[in-house]
């Protein structure tokens, strides 16, 4: 990797939020490690957040010896969409496109599901927790804003949103639900699964082939759902965080 790869970039975002300048790569390996760190020295980063294949021992133990802590391991799921019907959807709730004027009743479920959350961000004690509830309601309010006519999804139940889900097309034959989150009243009823019905419904009038979904290695309770529905592991992240001093 060249030293002024694209590979590595400042994140202008995380900078601001979290005030000090961070870093941020993807598909980390042992042998672009030193370039990696080169840059960083050179741009005065002091937050590095780079992940790398979760089958790359080689390029975890050379960040792990480097100072790196590791924050998440994110797992990758899919599903052939070709092979599989589509499930009956048990109705707990009622999925449907959001509203222009229903931004702000999704952005507070945005806060509420995503407090505390398990991500690389809350797991670094050095992070404001505050300021890492809004990098992911900030998430959602750009998806919403960039949303077209129907990939972005809403669960109401009595007239309240108390969930959402966002769909994207990667290419020809792959959807994937990208961003969701349910207010933490409502979690454990069933509402996951009827926004799995709903986004495999989506992908097939899309023309996808495969469906692909990501949690974190901890979220056993949505890996569940997710094998239940015929899902299957296919790929993984480490996300590790270096601070320089």
């Amino acid at each position: 990797m060249s030293f002024f790869s694209s590979d590595i970039f400042i994140s202008d975002i995380d900078t601001e939020r979290f005030g000090v300048v961070t870093a941020r790569v993807v598909g980390l390996n042992a042998a672009s490690l030193s370039s990696v760190l080169d840059f960083c020295y050179a741009k005065k980063v002091k937050l590095l957040i780079a992940r790398c294949d979760m089958s790359d021992l080689d390029a975890a133990q050379a960040m792990e010896r480097e100072g790196f802590l590791l924050m998440d391991t994110l797992v990758y799921y899919n599903l052939d969409l070709s092979r599989k019907a589509l499930p009956v959807d048990k109705g707990v709730t009622f999925v449907r496109q959001i509203r222009i004027e229903e931004e702000n009743e999704m952005i507070s479920v945005a806060r509420e599901s995503f407090h505390n959350y398990v991500g690389h961000y809350h797991a670094d004690p050095k992070l404001d927790k505050k300021k890492c509830d809004e990098a992911y309601s900030d998430w959602a309010s750009k998806a919403f804003a960039s949303r077209d006519s129907e990939n972005f999804l809403v669960g109401e139940i009595d007239s309240r949103i108390v969930a959402f889900g966002v769909l994207r097309i990667n290419d020809p034959d792959e959807g994937e639900m990208f961003l969701g989150g349910i207010h933490p009243d409502f979690q454990g009823q069933g509402i996951y699964h009827s926004f799995l019905c709903k986004a495999m419904e989506w992908c097939l009038a899309k023309k996808a082939k495969k469906m692909i979904i990501s949690t974190q290695l901890k979220n056993i309770s949505v890996q569940k759902v997710l094998i239940k529905f015929g899902f299957e592991i296919f790929r993984g992240y480490y996300t590790y965080h270096k601070w320089f001093y």
